[in-house]
């Protein structure tokens, strides 16, 4: 009785974990510019959006993530580009797969042009604040080209 109890354990934990892998994504859930009028944070319980100024052309800056973005493990660029001035990234966690998805565009803002960061995930009711995480991360890299919060 217990043998078949962990067996339909185990059949359960592996039907999840390929669902979370192999599930096709709706890109335009995802691949949507996000909205700011002003440089901040807004931090959800799944999610993390950040807008910051630009010190430079809004190309450069976009190029400048792109390079960031594919630097980071186990992250793909899934839809636009830089030329678009729209890009969405998945990228998974390491141990179950998970993805989340992280749209980067460049708006015009109250005070000049913004670069904004939507992070979030696509399962669960948490993110264990890892998109918080790797957005505050890529600002961080990005240096002088965005100005910092205040």
């Amino acid at each position: 009785m217990l043998k078949k109890i962990l067996i339909s354990v185990g059949i359960v934990a592996v039907a999840g974990v390929a669902y979370v892998r192999l599930s096709p994504t709706d890109l335009a859930t995802y691949h949507i510019a996000p909205i700011a009028t002003m440089a901040g944070d807004d931090a959800g319980e799944h999610s993390f959006k950040a807008a910051r100024q630009i010190t430079a052309p809004a190309a450069d800056v976009l190029r400048a993530v792109d390079t960031l973005a594919l630097a980071t493990a186990r992250t793909e660029l899934v839809a636009g580009s830089v030329g678009e001035g729209l890009m969405t990234y998945e990228t998974r966690s390491a141990l179950m797969g998970y993805p989340d998805y992280t749209t980067v565009t460049v708006v015009d803002g109250a005070d000049g042009p913004l670069l904004v960061i939507n992070a979030r995930s696509r399962f669960g009711s948490s993110d264990l604040g890892v998109n918080r995480a790797r957005v505050e991360g890529w600002l961080a890299r990005l240096g002088p080209l965005v100005v910092p919060a205040s």
